[in-house]
């Protein structure tokens, strides 16, 4: 939460001050720090903390290999290496994505492909993949974002009847269900971020996980220069063990205040939540994604933004998407006019406040109701 310039209305209204802490202050991360200082794995090359928390990540995830890093973004070029993508090789995203998962593309010397998004989630759309496949096309990067969750089965039906590797980007959504199975186990490479605002946080870092030998042989290979070249360090993976320990529990919190806000929220009509359309799938709340309509709010979506969080509320515009990129850069399949709408459109809530209690919850949603004039 955003500290709002009048403190003494917000107070007498009951809106929550100040930020919300993340990473929370948590006893069990805390723990894990003086151990890693005693133990005096914290200034080490190797530890025993990066292979428990591979180990832990393969459990998890029900995955074979489970493979540390630097950092999520690093991870999604990791895989596509992994996967043996490279120069001249075409890989299909969503033309509304993380700004990263295209550099990474573009860092292996491949060329992104555009496709438009599902217009009630603004992820990738799967319906939208056949007619972007061409001869140079090898893979599929299908990144969950803002609580939207990808129908994966589609996604994995065109992958196999073409031949294209998956990667599976649940930095947004780790622990998120998707049609009956976790979120992450769909792909053939799968993509973590433990960045500082992350659900699963170490400040940095981030990891890959396959059922595949072969990935991640290869993945092996591409970092071990000498050494680990782009490694995740013992003290990060000492305070992500307990924190994956928790994951689930969160999670079923976060997903019960989500469901609080909305009903706090109904009948809003400039301020719809995204729609996943997957039978047996669950978000992992990272961020809360809302498609704003201007025209229906009477003011611009930075006005709504600037008024929610003088009232203390942490909601942001989302990403700016690749709908402008230089057909230079990339292929663009169609108009794109879905990742335009959600580049102008997006509005995302920041995760912490979802772990405070219920009152702040109707805090938030009354906040939101005030900004927009209901």
């Amino acid at each position: 939460m955003h500290t709002p310039p009048d403190e003494d209305r917000f107070e007498m209204e009951g809106v929550p001050r100040g930020t919300t802490d993340w990473p929370p202050n948590d006893v069990e991360v805390s723990e894990a720090l003086k151990r890693a200082f005693a133990d005096g794995s914290w200034g080490r090359y190797h530890g025993p903390y990066v292979p428990r928390l591979a180990e832990a990540l393969s459990e998890f995830f029900e995955l074979t290999y489970a493979y540390p890093c630097c950092s999520g973004t690093f991870a999604v070029e990791l895989a596509l290496r992994a996967l043996r993508i490279g120069s001249r090789d075409e890989v299909i995203l969503a033309g509304y994505d993380y700004p990263g998962n295209f550099r990474a593309i573009e860092a292996i010397g491949a060329r992104p492909v555009l496709v438009d998004i599902d217009p009630d989630n603004w992820n990738l759309d799967p319906k939208r993949l056949s007619t972007a496949i061409g001869p140079q096309t090898r893979a599929v990067l299908v990144s969950h974002l803002h609580g939207g969750l990808v129908p994966m089965s589609e996604v994995m039906e065109v992958a196999r009847q073409h031949e294209l590797a998956v990667v599976e980007d649940i930095c947004q959504a780790p622990g998120a269900v998707v049609e009956d199975r976790l979120a992450g186990t769909w792909g053939d490479v799968t993509v973590l971020s433990f960045g500082g605002s992350k659900l699963l946080t170490s400040g940095r870092g981030g990891a890959i996980l396959t059922r595949s030998a072969e990935a991640h042989q290869r993945a092996k290979i591409f970092c071990e220069q000498g050494n680990h070249a782009f490694p995740l360090s013992e003290l990060q993976a000492a305070v992500l063990l307990p924190q994956l320990a928790k994951l689930h529990d969160r999670n079923r919190q976060r997903t019960g205040a989500v469901e609080r806000l909305l009903a706090g929220l109904s009948g809003i009509s400039c301020l719809n939540p995204l729609v996943n359309r997957a039978a047996g799938s669950t978000p992992a709340y990272y961020k809360v994604g809302f498609q704003y309509d201007a025209a229906m709010a009477g003011r611009t979506r930075g006005e709504f933004i600037a008024a929610a969080q003088a009232e203390g509320v942490a909601i942001d515009a989302g990403f700016r998407g690749f709908a402008h990129r230089s057909e230079k850069r990339c292929r663009i399949v169609g108009d794109l006019a879905e990742c335009r709408r959600a580049g102008e459109s997006a509005l995302i809530l920041h995760h912490p406040v979802l772990l405070e209690p219920s009152g702040t919850i109707d805090c938030v949603a009354a906040a939101l109701r005030r900004v927009a004039g209901c």
